[in-house]
C-alpha cells in the first residue's frame, strides 16, 4: 500500500506542477515521443513478443500483438493528438445577469486519471498522451499479460517528459503485478485518484464498477445490435453487417445481435446469412429464420441475446418492425453502439430516438465506434454512462469545467 501511496503523492504533485507547463511543451513532448517510438520501434516489438510468448489466455493474442502496422496506428494517433489545440480554459458559455454579474463557464483538467486495463499495449501511449493533452496526469495498471510492452511505451513517454523538463510523474506505470493493487486502488486511493477508467473484460469493468470510490468512467459490455429493414440497399447491408462482424471480432465495437424485419426474411435474410457463413462466421438464428434453412442452422436460446461473443459468432432474430427492434436492443443492449440499415427515414429516426445506446448510427458499420474514427485522435475508452462523458472519451471528454463569476462591487440584497 506505501508503495501505491507514494505512487498517488507523486502524482497530485506533478498535476500541480503542469498547470504551470505551457501548452507548446506538451505538444513538443508528444511529437518527441512520435519519434521515440518510430526510433525503438524493433525493441518495441520484441518486447512484445515476450509477452505473445508468455499469455495463457490465448483468445486475447489478437488484441495484444504490436507489428509494425499496429505501431505505426499508435504514431498517427498520437500526431493527431498532438494538432489539437489546448482543451484547457476554453470559454464554452458567457452571460450577463440583470444584476451586472458576468459569469462564464471555463474548462479544467480533471486531475489524476487511473486506468485498468488488460491486453492492449495501445492503451498505454494513447491513455498517456490523452491525459497530457488534457493537463490530467495518469496512473496506468496494465494486465501482466502486456507487461513488457506497456513497461516499454510507458519509459518512452516518461523519457520524453524528462527531456522536455516536465514532471515524468505525469504519467506513472505501475509496474508491481500484484493483483491487490487493482483492489487497493479502487477502495484506498480516492485521496489520489480523481476518476477510474477500466479498460477489459466483463469481470474487470464489473469489479471497478462495484468497488471503487471514485467516480468511473467506462463500459461492462459492447452487446451491439444492428437492425435490417425491407428498405434496406440489400449490397449495402451485406457490406456493413460483414464488416461490423469480422473486421475485427475482439473489439467491443464488433457486432454481436442483428435483427431483421419480419417482411425482410425472404429478401434480405437468406442473403445476409450466407455471406456471413461464407465469411467464416457461425449463426444461431430464431425458429422462423431457421424455416428459411431447412432447420439447418443452430438456434439461437434465450443466452445469446444476452451474450458479447467477441469471436466470429453472431445471434440473428426476427422483428415485426423498428419499435420492436428498439425494445429488444432496451431489453438486452448494453447502451454500447446500435445500428439501422435503412432507407426509410422515418424508421431511422424512430431507431436513433428509441435506443439508448451511448453511439447511435444509421447505414454505418458499428466498428466505427472508436475515438479515431470520431476525429479525437484515440481513446481512453468508450463510456455507456448515462451521466457524461458518453460514447468514445477524448481529450475534451477528460475536462471538466468551473464558472468564474466577475462584477464591479455587486452584492446580494
Amino acid at each position: 500500500m506505501n508503495y501505491l501511496k507514494s505512487i498517488g503523492k507523486k502524482a497530485k504533485k506533478a498535476f500541480e506542477d503542469l498547470k504551470d507547463v505551457e501548452h507548446k511543451k506538451i505538444k513538443k513532448v508528444l511529437e518527441n515521443y512520435n519519434q521515440s517510438l518510430l526510433r525503438n520501434i524493433n525493441k518495441i516489438i520484441r518486447e512484445n513478443s515476450k509477452d505473445v510468448k508468455n499469455i495463457k489466455r490465448k483468445h486475447l493474442v489478437d488484441r495484444l500483438i504490436l507489428n509494425k502496422q499496429r505501431i505505426e496506428g499508435i504514431r498517427h494517433s498520437i500526431n493527431e493528438i498532438a494538432k489539437f489545440k489546448d482543451p484547457i480554459g476554453k470559454v464554452l458559455e458567457t452571460w450577463r445577469r440583470p444584476n451586472n454579474l458576468t459569469i462564464k463557464r471555463v474548462t479544467t483538467p480533471i486531475g489524476v486519471i487511473g486506468v485498468i486495463y488488460e491486453s492492449r499495449p495501445n492503451v498505454t501511449a494513447d491513455v498517456a498522451a490523452l491525459c497530457l493533452k488534457s493537463g490530467n496526469c495518469s496512473i496506468l495498471r496494465g494486465g501482466s499479460e502486456a507487461f513488457n510492452s506497456n513497461k516499454l511505451l510507458a519509459n518512452l513517454f516518461k523519457d520524453n517528459l524528462r527531456k522536455n523538463n516536465i514532471n515524468q510523474n505525469c504519467v506513472q506505470f505501475i509496474e508491481n503485478k500484484n493483483r491487490k493493487i487493482v483492489d487497493q486502488m479502487l477502495s484506498k486511493m480516492s485521496a489520489y485518484i480523481d476518476v477510474i477508467v477500466p479498460r477489459g473484460g466483463k469481470g474487470l469493468v464489473a469489479k471497478v464498477q462495484k468497488f471503487s470510490n471514485v467516480h468511473v468512467i467506462g463500459h461492462l459490455e459492447g452487446l451491439c445490435h444492428i437492425y435490417v429493414d425491407k428498405t434496406a440497399n440489400i449490397k449495402m447491408a451485406k457490406n456493413i453487417i460483414t464488416n461490423a462482424k469480422m473486421r475485427r471480432t475482439s473489439i467491443c465495437g464488433a457486432l454481436e445481435t442483428l435483427l431483421i424485419e419480419e417482411k425482410a426474411l425472404k429478401t434480405h435474410a437468406i442473403e445476409i446469412i450466407n455471406t456471413l457463413r461464407k465469411s467464416g462466421c457461425e449463426v444461431r438464428v430464431d425458429s422462423k429464420i431457421n424455416k428459411l434453412f431447412k432447420n439447418s442452422l443452430k438456434v439461437a436460446k434465450e443466452k445469446d441475446w444476452k451474450t458479447e461473443y467477441l469471436k466470429a459468432i453472431i445471434s440473428i432474430k426476427t422483428v415485426k418492425n423498428v419499435k420492436e427492434a428498439v425494445k429488444h436492443i432496451l431489453k438486452y443492449g448494453t447502451m454500447h453502439t446500435d445500428s439501422i440499415i435503412s432507407s426509410n427515414s422515418k424508421n431511422a429516426n424512430v431507431f436513433l430516438n428509441g435506443v439508448n445506446s451511448s453511439i447511435a448510427m444509421h447505414n454505418v458499420s458499428t466498428q466505427f465506434a472508436d475515438g479515431g474514427e470520431f476525429g479525437f485522435g484515440g481513446e481512453i475508452g468508450i463510456s455507456t454512462n448515462k451521466l457524461p462523458p458518453r460514447g468514445p472519451v477524448g481529450i475534451d471528454q477528460l475536462t471538466s469545467y468551473k464558472y468564474i463569476v466577475s462584477g464591479k462591487g455587486v452584492v446580494r440584497s
